[in-house]
């Protein structure tokens, strides 16, 4: 067990190994939101087919759905800090790969795809290792600020990390990947540096009993399977973001400017509320807080889907990140902290099933019900379908909903 965790101290910045897991992972996401952005872009001026850019989301979703299990056995198996260097390593010289191609005018579509496919396999086979060694980097009782804190830096990538990689695209996008390989190498070296220490795993072969070990877990835990399906179905049914661009031209009669409003806006409702939670850790009926969260999430889609005024769009959007950063931390940290440290691995690659699949499949969801009854009506079902879901699990999780503290005893 690492030291820290006797440690009383509440103050995030006073844990070192905290301070250069959080740089690193903030310096990764700034990174991989640039990179996302700038493939886009070089593929789209080289090819201006839909076609590809959709290709870009089937080479990063095939690794992470199908290799997610074994990635969770391989962190539960083996130093986690070594996996992430590895990982990582992997990661960055992709990217340096795509700097010097495109560098020197010999980064075809192609070729390119196959760097995002290898980096999107190293962050797959990284990203459970990582989330695991958070629980072993403070003392358990403020893990659900430093959950909150590594949220807030993911929000801020999204918001920025675009909007930086455009503004330097203009230089080049050979300039862009540079600067993005420069990112994941800081990154690294924060890895490399920072203090970890991991009880000596015991090796076991890989078999479908282990490589399904976090799923059997999971069944036989009523809360972590409570909060990991709570989140899957009411972001299957929430998914209003997904149809923001019909209703900017169709339904608020605004622009592109107004369409970025709109996309920001979730997240930076997101990103104030995981800063506030960064400070001050929820102390009592986190339960029904979680679950009130989410059905706020649910009022605010159906505000958002009959809205007819721009700021009260805004305002609903900006209310749904906001309750769905707290139901994130909530899950988060209870997933960590009800889950031994041997088991870690394999449940978080399963957690990282349900929210990959979640998002992507709501999307398709939205645009499907939307393409059938328009898209008013689609998320005002979501939301209504949000509530209902709401319902069930405070009826089938009774525990969950009495739920006092994350950190009690299971």
């Amino acid at each position: 067990m690492a030291p820290v965790l006797s440690g009383q101290d509440g103050r995030l910045l006073a844990h070192r190994a905290f301070v250069s897991f959080w740089l690193a992972r903030t310096s990764s996401s700034f990174g991989f939101q640039m990179l996302s952005i700038i493939v886009g872009w070089q593929i789209y001026a080289q090819t201006h087919s839909a076609f590809w850019l959709g290709m870009i989301g089937l080479v990063q979703f095939f690794p992470s759905v199908v290799l997610a299990l074994p990635a969770g056995h391989i962190a539960d198996q083996f130093d986690r800090r070594r996996v992430v260097m590895l990982g990582q390593i992997c990661e960055w010289v992709a990217i340096a790969l795509l700097a010097w191609l495109t560098w020197r005018g010999e980064a075809s579509v192609g070729v390119m795809l196959t760097l995002i496919f290898v980096i999107s396999l190293a962050k797959t086979i990284e990203s459970p290792a990582m989330i695991s060694m958070l629980p072993a980097l403070v003392p358990l009782s403020i893990l659900p600020r430093a959950t909150a804190a590594n949220a807030v830096s993911g929000q801020a990538a999204q918001i920025v990390g675009p909007a930086l990689g455009g503004f330097l695209y203009a230089a080049g996008a050979d300039i862009v990947y540079t600067v993005t390989a420069g990112l994941y190498l800081l990154s690294l070296l924060l890895v490399l540096t920072l203090r970890y220490q991991q009880a000596p795993p015991s090796r076991t072969p890989a078999t479908l009993k282990t490589l399904f070990a976090g799923v059997n877990f999971i069944r036989q835990r009523p809360d972590v399977l409570g909060v990991i399906s709570l989140d899957l179905f009411a972001v299957l049914l929430g998914g209003a973001t997904a149809l923001l661009p019909i209703f900017a031209h169709d339904v608020l009669h605004t622009g592109p400017v107004g369409l970025g409003l709109l996309r920001s806006a979730p997240a930076v409702g997101a990103l104030l509320v995981g800063f506030w939670l960064s400070h001050r850790a929820l102390q009592r009926n986190v339960g029904m807080i979680m679950f009130m969260c989410v059905a706020g999430f649910g009022v605010a889609t159906i505000v958002f889907a009959f809205s007819q005024w721009m700021w009260l769009s805004l305002l609903a959007l900006f209310a749904l990140g906001g309750f769905d950063m707290v139901s994130m931390v909530v899950r988060g940290s209870l997933v960590q902290l009800d889950t031994p440290d041997e088991m870690r691995g394999r449940v978080n690659a399963v957690n990282s099933i349900f929210i990959n699949t979640s998002n992507q499949l709501g999307e398709f969801e939205s645009g499907m019900l939307a393409a059938w009854l328009g898209a008013v009506p689609a998320a005002a079902i979501g939301g209504i379908g949000t509530l209902v879901v709401v319902a069930l699990w405070m009826k089938w999780f009774p525990g969950l909903r009495r739920r006092q503290r994350l950190d009690e005893e299971t």
